[in-house]
């Protein structure tokens, strides 16, 4: 079992349900944010990975993208930037995010990107 954790990022409960099951369900520890205001709170926690939605609701994924890369502190978390937005690779590589999936995804693709991310930091 990994201890590594993971902030999902997601304004829709629905979408969240599923992410946490999978992640959760892979081994991870999960902790969601359903608000763009409260991710920088809870990068204090010193997540692992984000998956960062770009429509947030209080600031988008793509400000909070930029706002992380630019911190001392969280810089060197990784970020996935994921939409349903035909853009969502160009958005990533606007923003800093150091990948993107595109929505509707594949749970074996979300697991794939956790684990890459994860099994990287040292």
């Amino acid at each position: 079992m990994s201890n590594k954790k993971i902030l999902v990022a997601e304004d829709d409960p629905g979408i969240i349900d599923v992410m946490k099951i999978v992640l959760e369900n892979g081994g991870f520890n999960v902790t969601t944010a359903m608000n763009g205001n409260n991710i920088l709170k809870l990068c204090e926690q010193k997540p692992d990975l984000i998956f960062l939605d770009v429509w947030m609701s209080g600031i988008n994924g793509n400000e909070i993208c930029k706002q992380l890369k630019a911190h001392k502190e969280f810089k060197r978390i990784p970020v996935i930037i994921f939409s349903a937005n035909k853009d969502t690779k160009q958005i990533a590589e606007e923003c800093g995010a150091d990948a993107f999936l595109a929505k509707p995804f594949d749970i074996s693709e979300l697991l794939h990107l956790a684990h890459l991310f994860t099994n990287s930091i040292n």
